[in-house]
């Protein structure tokens, strides 16, 4: 039997075995690179949003005091108003009675000076009359004077 020489399965697969390392250290490397590349990537981006987020994080930090700031002063500003509508309101109050007593005052003064202006009028009147009396009487005086003197008409 001349056979041909059978093929040497081992060699082959031997073979194959070879080239499926070289092909997976090969996949390997290409697979660790493109890890490597993307990972670099990811890195500097999550390097990059951190930054980001600090930045952010202090910016609210700062929005957050200057809000605290404005409340307080808002507080302060709201008491101190509301002190000086009670001080107006205390003010309004005060000036409101002293009018009323002035008011008051001016009434009783105006009621007296009615008082004394009927009054004048009466002694005006009756000063009118009592001159009125004595220019009579002046007038009978003379008259009896001359009367007297004998200058009789």
């Amino acid at each position: 039997m001349n056979a041909a020489p059978g093929v040497d399965l081992m060699k082959i697969l031997n073979d194959m075995r070879t080239q499926y390392e070289i092909l997976a250290q090969q996949n390997r490397r290409e697979a660790e690179e493109q890890f490597n590349k993307t990972s670099q990537q990811l890195q500097q981006q999550i390097f990059h949003d951190a930054g980001e987020t600090d930045s952010a994080r202090h910016e609210i930090n700062e929005i957050k005091r200057t809000l605290q700031t404005l409340d307080i002063e808002l507080q302060s500003l709201l008491a101190q108003k509301c002190s000086l509508e009670g001080t107006l309101t205390e003010t309004e109050g005060s000036y409101n009675v002293q009018l009323s007593q002035m008011q008051l005052q001016i009434s009783n003064l105006e009621e007296q000076l009615k008082q004394i202006r009927c009054e004048i009028e009466c002694q005006n009147g009756e000063y009118e009359q009592l001159l009125g009396i004595k220019t009579r009487l002046e007038m009978e005086i003379e008259t009896y004077r001359r009367l007297l003197n004998g200058e009789g008409g």
